[in-house]
């Protein structure tokens, strides 16, 4: 039987401030625990069975001598109908615990884990590449799953994922490729980033065994080190902060080629979509809905593509003459379409190594680097092929209004003196 103690009132317990336990009475075993700290809480010794258990009834003073008391008889009770109150508590901690394992999604861990990073990142361009990557390739296809249930197909999924291929077609390789080979940085950037989110997730107790995104005596067996690939001959792009000089200097330039490389620079379209353009692909030149409507017949993915022109595409085009009998807004010489060298001969001649095309990776860059809109809507901006659910959501909805929003940013960035930076002016235009 516990040792019966002295009731103790309120009044008496400010007196007990030596370290150690201090049987308060009325209910057996209840007593006032005094740390070396002098931190003092309630706690209840008790029999059950043949073992000893000793159950905490909270601090003091939050719980006062009447609550503990309380809580002490309760406690009491639930030993005499034959339960162990500290294998309850037990229990009930686990099936908490496996809730939250079951509830916590990986973009849901990922968001926490880059909330808690926060006060670490070298500068706030790395928030936004990791946001960016996880948000483009690994949400699709991972981000509603719980992380106790992500295994290495599902990491696997995400890394050899179909995504355009940008190369030049002499090298013998075009169309879709996967994403470990055909963007290795990339690739292998995210799958550190989904590493380091599931080891915060193990540590939180939310995921339990082996990391599936870790590379040694994992991945390294079924993936190509990424060290050893080849690496991948991009197109020479002008750097972002360049472009105003850049645009500046390509005003200067004369002649129906220079025009037809601003309007590639302001529509980020391809050369040879440029150059074929004519005056009946354009609508609403006047207002501000104007578009360029490419005929599938012209585009690389053979689909219709509509190109919103910004109030800088509209002012160049309509400061373009018109030539009688002629429908092409970037004639040659001798009436026919400008040749395939002629935007490049410009950039030459300003004493420029990039070349034309690579204006679109620049176009790609501003959108990943220096503002929030989606890389999807990008995306259809180059008028690149989208893959799985992705692609069907864009082809019912080219998100044109977006993109139009997107492309007026853009101009702006062009024709400023100095780099702009959109990150807070478009916040408003993230989802697709």
């Amino acid at each position: 039987m516990p040792k019966m103690a002295r009731e103790l009132y309120a009044v008496d317990l400010k007196r007990l401030t030596k370290p150690g336990r201090h049987l308060v009475g009325v209910v057996p075993g209840l007593a006032l625990q005094v740390a070396e700290t002098g931190a003092r809480s309630w706690v209840l010794r008790i029999m059950v069975g043949a073992r000893r258990r000793e159950i905490g009834l909270g601090s003091f003073p939050a719980v006062t001598l009447a609550m503990a008391r309380q809580r002490a008889a309760v406690e009491r009770d639930k030993v005499r109908q034959g339960c162990d109150p500290v294998e309850e508590r037990r229990v009930s901690q686990q099936a908490l615990r496996a809730q939250q394992l079951a509830s916590i999604s990986f973009q849901e861990a990922a968001t926490q884990f880059i909330e808690s990073r926060r006060g670490a990142w070298r500068n706030a361009k790395s928030e936004r590449q990791w946001t960016s990557s996880l948000t483009q390739y690994a949400y699709p296809l991972i981000g509603s799953l719980n992380v106790g249930q992500i295994s290495r197909p599902h990491i696997l999924a995400v890394l050899e994922q179909a995504v355009p291929v940008s190369r030049r077609a002499s090298e013998g390789y075009k169309g879709t490729g996967r994403l470990w080979e055909a963007r290795a940085e990339t690739a292998s950037r995210l799958r550190g980033r989904m590493e380091s989110i599931l080891d915060w997730c193990k540590g939180r107790g939310y995921c339990s065994g082996d990391n599936p995104a870790a590379w040694d005596g994992n991945l390294a067996a079924v993936l190509p080190d990424p060290t050893k690939m080849k690496r991948v001959t991009h197109h020479p792009a002008v750097a972002l902060d360049n472009l105003p000089r850049f645009w500046n200097d390509l005003g200067k330039c004369e002649g129906i080629a220079a025009r037809a490389l601003e309007f590639l620079t302001l529509t980020a379209a391809r050369s040879g979509e440029v150059r074929g353009m004519l005056w009946t692909e354009v609508s609403g030149l006047s207002a501000s809905g104007a578009m360029w409507i490419i005929p599938a017949s012209r585009m690389k993915a053979g689909r219709e593509h509509r190109v919103p022109l910004s109030k800088a595409a509209r002012d160049l085009l309509n400061s373009l003459p018109r030539f009688e009998g002629c429908d092409l807004v970037f004639p040659g010489m001798r009436g026919g379409p400008l040749s395939d060298m002629s935007l490049s001969a410009v950039m030459r001649r300003m004493g420029r190594v990039e070349v034309p095309h690579g204006l679109r990776s620049s176009f790609r860059d501003w959108v990943a680097e220096r503002t929030t809109y989606p890389g999807e809507l990008a995306e259809a901006a180059l008028a690149h092929s989208l893959s799985s659910k992705v692609e069907a959501a864009y082809r019912r909805m080219d998100m044109l209004e977006k993109r139009r929003a997107m492309m007026e940013d853009w101009a702006t960035h062009l024709v400023s003196d100095t780099p702009v930076d959109i990150m807070l002016a478009n916040s408003k235009i993230t989802s697709s």
